[in-house]
């Protein structure tokens, strides 16, 4: 379904973009998720990805906290177009 597929390339971008800011910053994946308090990397290393976790605007706002970026830096490259939803 197109739909799905558009916000599936709409969780990759965001993933791709924390991915490329925490390697920015000099940060693992587990160091980035031990800043966010968590003890598992797995929520870190599949929402980058896009692989069974996506990040919540939670996480994100945590996220640019922790690396001292613009929220708005990870939806650069997002592109929303007219969808038809039923």
């Amino acid at each position: 379904m197109k739909n799905e597929q558009e916000i599936e390339n709409f969780y990759k971008t965001i993933g791709k973009n924390v991915k490329q800011k925490r390697e920015e910053k000099g940060l693992s994946q587990l160091q980035l998720t031990h800043l966010m308090g968590f003890k598992s990397v797995s929520l870190v290393s599949q929402a980058e990805i896009c692989h069974n976790q996506h990040f919540s605007i939670k996480h994100l706002f945590m996220i640019a906290s922790i690396l001292e970026c613009d929220i708005n830096d990870f939806f650069d490259g997002v592109t929303i177009s007219k969808l038809e939803w039923e």
